[in-house]
């Protein structure tokens, strides 16, 4: 079965405080739309449509293997899969998702297309202690989602459920662009609501469900303080998986890797060292402090210190210190 995906870019993100389009913010080592991106084509998405309009140029130049969809007024996220007419006569399914939630994991996408197969709609949710400013996830007496209110149209009663909207979706293509021209603005923003393609599609028969997710991997960046949180909650997971790796991260609260790194066995990474990029580190490597990597490969039993690599190769039982290095040459 066919699988697309939206990705919906189109905002400026003026919480951010910045002149920047929201997702080419830098997380780590790569702007926050290119994790999305890599979780998509690992989930096995054969066609990707990037909903743009603020400072589209700059998300074309960055992401040159997708195709675009212009937003040009920000009227809601249904509004913004209305733009995907390359879409419209594509069969399968087409998953809809923000931009700026870098923490998704390739499975959990994966696990939607799967459960979608069989249904109108599946959407992600999360349960968390307070709704806060979240949309709710409505179901009735058996257990059926009929539809999601966002957090300012709730009545107090809905203000109370626990199960919110994590903002992913998974459509029945068919069932997806048959129901665009249904949506309305009658609500609080006075905005297209996709979510409002819930109520739509569940009053029709057609069947919608939620599956739960880890919240953690719903978490969106709206402001730079919610950047940080992410940045940290990233790198202490990427270093927790190295170091249940063998990896032994000195002081994992100061060591920084990318995503894209790997490892040998017996390395050791000293404090504020960052190693980024699609950087290979050999066996028995050291990499001690003040040292910055990037898109290089070290070879084994080598020691680099307090130095700058960028696009680097490093030989075997090679020892860098205060060195800037973009093309290493032994002798």
């Amino acid at each position: 079965m066919q699988k697309n995906a939206i990705i919906l870019a189109a905002g400026k993100g003026t919480r951010m405080k910045s002149e920047k389009n929201k997702v080419m913010h830098m997380l780590i080592d790569r702007p926050i739309l290119a994790y999305p991106m890599d979780a998509l084509k690992k989930a096995g998405a054969d066609r990707i449509v990037i909903v743009a309009g603020y400072q589209a140029d700059s998300l074309k130049q960055a992401f040159p293997e997708a195709e675009f969809a212009m937003q040009k007024e920000q009227l809601g996220t249904g509004h913004a899969v209305m733009q995907c007419t390359v879409l419209k006569d594509e069969p399968g399914l087409t998953l809809v998702m923000n931009g700026d939630v870098p923490c998704l994991k390739a499975e959990t996408l994966e696990r939607l297309y799967q459960e979608a197969q069989n249904h109108s709609l599946v959407l992600l949710s999360a349960i968390l202690e307070d709704g806060a400013h979240y949309g709710r996830v409505v179901r009735d007496e058996n257990g059926a989602v009929k539809a999601i209110v966002e957090a300012k149209d709730c009545n107090e009663s809905q203000k109370q459920i626990r199960e919110i909207n994590a903002g992913v979706y998974c459509f029945n293509n068919r069932d997806l662009f048959d129901s665009l021209d249904k949506l309305t603005t009658n609500n609080a923003q006075h905005e297209y609501y996709l979510t409002d393609l819930v109520k739509i599609l569940a009053d029709k028969g057609k069947s919608v469900q939620a599956i739960a997710a880890d919240p953690d991997e719903m978490a969106g960046i709206n402001t730079v303080s919610e950047l940080a949180d992410v940045y940290t909650w990233m790198k202490d997971n990427t270093n927790r998986h190295w170091l249940e790796n063998g990896v032994q991260i000195v002081d994992p609260a100061r060591t920084v890797i990318g995503k894209d790194v790997k490892f040998g066995h017996d390395v050791i990474i000293w404090p504020d060292t960052h190693i980024l990029g699609n950087t290979t580190i050999g066996d028995y490597v050291e990499i001690l402090p003040q040292t910055w990597v990037n898109n290089s490969q070290i070879g084994d039993h080598s020691k680099i210190q307090a130095s700058i690599l960028d696009d680097a190769q490093i030989p075997e039982h090679s020892s860098v210190i205060n060195q800037v290095v973009n093309t290493f040459k032994e002798g």
